[in-house]
C-alpha cells in the first residue's frame, strides 16, 4: 500500500507563475543564482539559494541564510505573489521538453513509508547535505520544493489524469527561458482525488527518482517534529512531505558522463594497452556517431580521437544488478584499476557531466587540457533503476540524470 495525499498548496497567482518558477537549488552555484535574480527579481531562487540576498562570502550554512530563506518565502505570501488554496487537491504537472511530455501528480507522501521502505531509494546520501536541507525545511516550516518520485504506471491513474486535463483549463501554462513547457491543473474534486488515492493504495512501492537528499531531509524533519509534539496523531502536516510523482513509462534518463584529469602516470600508449586487457577497443572514424549505441558500450575520447569500448566477456558479474550497470563496469574495470579512481564520490580527479550538455562538452574539456580522457555512457534505464531499488541495492554515484528538472516555487507545502 502506498499513501498519496492531496493537500492545500501555496501557489503563485497565475500572472506571477512564470516569473517565480525557478530551477532547484542543486543545479546552480551561488554566482549563477545571483545572475538569475538580477535577471528575474521574483525568481524563487530567493528561497532556494537565499545567500543571493546576503553579503558575498557569507557561509552557506550560516543561520542567517536559513532565516533569509524563511523571510523570503513568507514575503511571497505577504506581498500577494502567492496564496494558499482553500481546499485540498492533487495538482497535475505537465512538462514538455523537445516535444516529449511527462505528466506527474503533485501530492504528499508519507514519512512512515519512507522509514519502512515502502518508498524505495537507490542512492546513498551525505550527512552534511542532509543537514543543510533539514535546517532549510525546519526553519522555513515548509517544503518549499518537491522531491521527484516514480511508480510503475497504472492505466487507472492515467485515465483520471487525462479526464481532468480534458475537462479543465490549466491554471498555469508557460514556457520557461530554457524552452521547457510547464502547465498545471488543479484536481480538487473529491471524486477524482479519491480515485487517485485508491489507485495508489494498490501499489506496493513508490520510488525516489531524483532528490534523495531532499527526501531524506523531509522525512527526518517529520521525525524531529514528532519528538517536539509527542501527542501527535499522525495526521499533522509534518507527517507528510511534498512530491511530484511520474509514471515510469513517461520518464527519460539521460547519460551521466565522466571525465578524468590525468592518465594516472600512463602515456597514451600505456593507457590503451592496459585498457585493452579487459576491453575491446574500436577506433571511430571522423564524422561517425560517437555516442554509445547500446548497453555495455562506452564511448571514450582521448587526445582528439573517439573510441568505442566494450567489456570482454567474463570481466564483470552479469548476474548482479549493480555490477551489471555500465557505470559499475567502467568503475571496476578501468577507472579504479587503471586511472586510480578508488572512490568517485570523493576523488577530485574525476568530474561528472550531465548528458544534456552533449558530447561536445566532453570534447571541449579534453581538447582544452582541463581533462585527459572522457567517457560517454549509455543511459541507465528505468527498469534498471527500479530493479536495483527493488533489490535493496545502491547505484554507484552519478548514475542517472533526469531532464527536465522540476521547477521550484510552483507549489509549496506548509508544515502547519
Amino acid at each position: 500500500m502506498a499513501i498519496f495525499k492531496p493537500f492545500k498548496a501555496v501557489r503563485p497567482v497565475p500572472e506571477k507563475a512564470k516569473d517565480i518558477a525557478s530551477l532547484p537549488y542543486d543545479v546552480m552555484d551561488s554566482d549563477e543564482a545571483r545572475i538569475e535574480v538580477k535577471k528575474n527579481p521574483l525568481s524563487f531562487i530567493h528561497v532556494e539559494k537565499p545567500e543571493v540576498d546576503l553579503p558575498m562570502g557569507t557561509d552557506l550554512y550560516d543561520p542567517s541564510v536559513y532565516a533569509k530563506a524563511r523571510e523570503n518565502l513568507y514575503g511571497y505570501i505577504n506581498n500577494g505573489h502567492m496564496q494558499q488554496d482553500s481546499k485540498p487537491a492533487f495538482y497535475i504537472y505537465k512538462q514538455v521538453m523537445d516535444g516529449r511530455a511527462q505528466i506527474g501528480l503533485v501530492g504528499l507522501a508519507s514519512v512512515d513509508e519512507y522509514m519502512n521502505g515502502t518508498i524505495k531509494k537507490h542512492e546513498l546520501t551525505r550527512a552534511e547535505k542532509e543537514a543543510d536541507r533539514i535546517r532549510h525545511v525546519d526553519i522555513c516550516d515548509a517544503h518549499p520544493s518537491p522531491v521527484f518520485f516514480t511508480y510503475r504506471h497504472q492505466d487507472s491513474i492515467d485515465q483520471v489524469v487525462n479526464r481532468v486535463m480534458t475537462a479543465k483549463a490549466p491554471v498555469y501554462d508557460f514556457v520557461s527561458d530554457d524552452g521547457i513547457g510547464h502547465a498545471l491543473w488543479v484536481m480538487d474534486d473529491p471524486i477524482d482525488y479519491q480515485a487517485i488515492q485508491a489507485a495508489f493504495e494498490k501499489l506496493d512501492y513508490l520510488y525516489v527518482a531524483d532528490g534523495h537528499h531532499r527526501t531524506a531531509s523531509a522525512a527526518k524533519v517529520g521525525l524531529v517534529r514528532r519528538e517536539q509534539f509527542p501527542s501527535f496523531t499522525g495526521e499533522e502536516e509534518f507527517n507528510f512531505f511534498m512530491t511530484v510523482i511520474f509514471p515510469d513509462n513517461q520518464l527519460k534518463i539521460f547519460d551521466y558522463n565522466r571525465a578524468v584529469k590525468d592518465l594516472n602516470g600512463n602515456t597514451r600508449e600505456q593507457f590503451l594497452e592496459k585498457v585493452s586487457q579487459n576491453w575491446q577497443i574500436t577506433p571511430l572514424a571522423s564524422g561517425a556517431d560517437f555516442s554509445p549505441q547500446k548497453l555495455h558500450q562506452i564511448s571514450m575520447y582521448l587526445e582528439g580521437a573517439w573510441y568505442h569500448l566494450s567489456p570482454k566477456a567474463g570481466t564483470w558479474k552479469e548476474a548482479n544488478v549493480v555490477d551489471n550497470l555500465d557505470v559499475s563496469i567502467l568503475q571496476n574495470n578501468l577507472l579504479h584499476p587503471i586511472l586510480g579512481i578508488e572512490d568517485p564520490r570523493t576523488d577530485k580527479r574525476i568530474d561528472f557531466i550531465g548528458g544534456i550538455r552533449g558530447l561536445g562538452e566532453l570534447v571541449k574539456r579534453v581538447d582544452s587540457g582541463r581533462e585527459a580522457v572522457a567517457f560517454a555512457m549509455y543511459p541507465t534505464s528505468m527498469d534498471e533503476l527500479i530493479g536495483i531499488a527493488d533489490a535493496g541495492e545502491i547505484m554507484p554515484p552519478k548514475s542517472t540524470w533526469f531532464e527536465p528538472k522540476l521547477r521550484s516555487g510552483l507549489f509549496i507545502h506548509l508544515l502547519k
